[in-house]
């Protein structure tokens, strides 16, 4: 079955420009202090050359893995106090963050989402920093204002060449990305009813899976609430009851959004089996592709890239707060669809730009994550190594030790704690109950030595054959 989004979001656009409310990205060139024309800082900020890239971990890539706390950080998170962040150390009166509290304690963190490493990384500080000397922190409004600047543009065209798609928007958050794309969505449905309001079966169904992050599912609810769109949740990587959801529906605007590498559980959304039921229902089909980007493939193009089915993935949601350890995030899509997003997603239109010095730290992120390939192999090679360690069977970076009950959960984290380690236990609301977990994630500047040490310190903890390892019975390791 072809699919009509095409045409329908071509009509959408339309029915915009006759109202005369097609919104526009006009960036504004911000000159390199280095170049006498506004061309040559343009061929600047675009040049590469200046980025430079090494052979394996240095010294830097430690800080992205390594972290310390105030020991009154420390006894509250061991006792279970709660707290409110006003503990860090401060001098009083001028407020000014002392450089290292008397008395800490270094962590080695497995927690974060820093995949790569990229957050510490030299190239990355220069990009930031030669920004904010040059322009400051910017953007001084919304894209539509004049935030958008060549920084930006350049941003989304490397996204989009990244995802193989025709063009890119950034957002403020990934949170908001989805958002915006969500809200658009339904609003898909109330422009083509042309000032009427859409009868039930001219609304959007979205189909989304049970387990989909959290910003997703706001998305949905609004675009619900307004009355534009109908929602089918189907269970977990089911595509037995997708497809029957889809053969029972009979609205024609049918998406279906899932995570492309789920944040909790770190299984992967059954990317094959959805792109063979597109072709069948000729829904658009669009992936969250928040902690796959950077880390799958074997250019980092994510998920889709790794399952080799890119031009089946219609929209890809991304995020610059993970694998690029920077901010922001971002949808790759068509040109129409970037028209329409950037006129109807209202999380998009109504938060300032992203500042300049992150927008060229993201960049710089982009590129580095290009050339030095190594690490997107050294965080695969933690995922064999984690699994031979403990003989659990996993599929990503993301790691999530079901337990069970939160006490004991609880226990087991401040015992990492005590032991030197930073790893959240996770309850509910985040998770159903009785499924509190420990949720390790690993990073390319990890070492087998800290793999070593970790696995030890939960040895003590938990016994780890009885662990249910929820992501999978495979290692699946990416296409590199």
């Amino acid at each position: 079955m072809e699919c009509s989004w095409d045409f329908w979001v071509e009509q959408a656009v339309a029915r915009l420009e006759s109202l005369k409310v097609l919104r526009s990205l006009r960036p504004i060139s911000l000159p390199s202090k280095e170049s006498s024309t506004v061309e040559e800082s343009d061929n600047a900020v675009l040049g590469t050359d200046d980025f430079e890239t090494f052979d394996g971990l240095g010294a830097w890539d430690r800080s992205s893995v390594e972290i310390e706390i105030a020991e009154s950080t420390f006894q509250k998170w061991v006792h279970d106090i709660p707290s409110s962040g006003n503990d860090t150390s401060c001098r009083d009166g001028h407020r000014t963050l002392m450089a290292c509290p008397p008395q800490s304690k270094m962590l080695l963190l497995f927690s974060g989402n820093d995949y790569l490493g990229l957050s510490s990384h030299p190239t990355v500080r220069k990009a930031a920093a030669k920004a904010a000397q040059e322009h400051g922190m910017g953007p001084r409004g919304s894209a539509l204002i004049c935030g958008y600047t060549n920084y930006h543009r350049l941003l989304e065209s490397s996204l989009a060449d990244l995802k193989k798609k025709e063009d890119c928007l950034l957002c403020p958050t990934g949170f908001a990305a989805n958002m915006a794309l969500m809200v658009t969505l339904g609003s898909v449905s109330s422009l083509l009813a042309a000032g009427r309001k859409p009868l039930n079966d001219e609304k959007v169904a979205i189909f989304s899976d049970a387990l989909n992050h959290a910003s997703i599912i706001d998305g949905i609810r609004l675009a619900e609430r307004q009355q534009e769109a109908e929602v089918f949740v189907y269970r977990h990587c089911d595509m037995v009851h997708l497809n029957a959801l889809l053969s029972t529906c009979t609205m024609k605007k049918k998406v279906v959004v899932t995570d492309g590498l789920f944040s909790m559980d770190g299984d992967f959304a059954p990317v094959i089996e959805l792109v063979e039921l597109r072709k069948k229902h000729g829904f658009l089909l669009v992936i969250d592709d928040a902690h796959g980007t950077l880390v799958c493939g074997k250019h980092g193009g994510g998920v889709a890239e790794q399952f080799d089915c890119e031009n089946d993935v219609d929209i890809c949601i991304g995020t610059l707060s993970k694998a690029a350890g920077c901010h922001g995030g971002f949808i790759a899509c068509s040109k129409k669809w970037k028209l329409l997003l950037q006129s109807r997603g209202r999380s998009f239109i109504f938060s300032t730009s992203l500042p300049v010095p992150i927008a060229a730290a993201a960049h710089a992120a982009l590129m580095v994550a290009k050339k030095e390939e190594w690490r997107r192999q050294a965080i695969w090679n933690r995922v064999l190594d984690f699994s031979d360690l403990t003989q659990i069977h996993i599929t990503s970076p993301i790691i999530s030790l079901i337990i069970g009950n939160e006490e004991t959960a609880l226990l087991a984290s401040r015992h990492l704690l005590k032991s030197g380690f930073h790893v959240t236990a996770i309850r509910p609301p985040t998770v159903p109950p009785n499924s509190c977990r420990l949720r390790v994630t690993l990073s390319a500047a990890h070492t087998l030595d800290d793999l070593k040490k970790l696995t030890s310190a939960l040895s003590h903890c938990i016994k780890l054959s009885d662990v249910d390892g929820k992501n999978g019975s495979t290692i699946r390791a990416p296409k590199l």
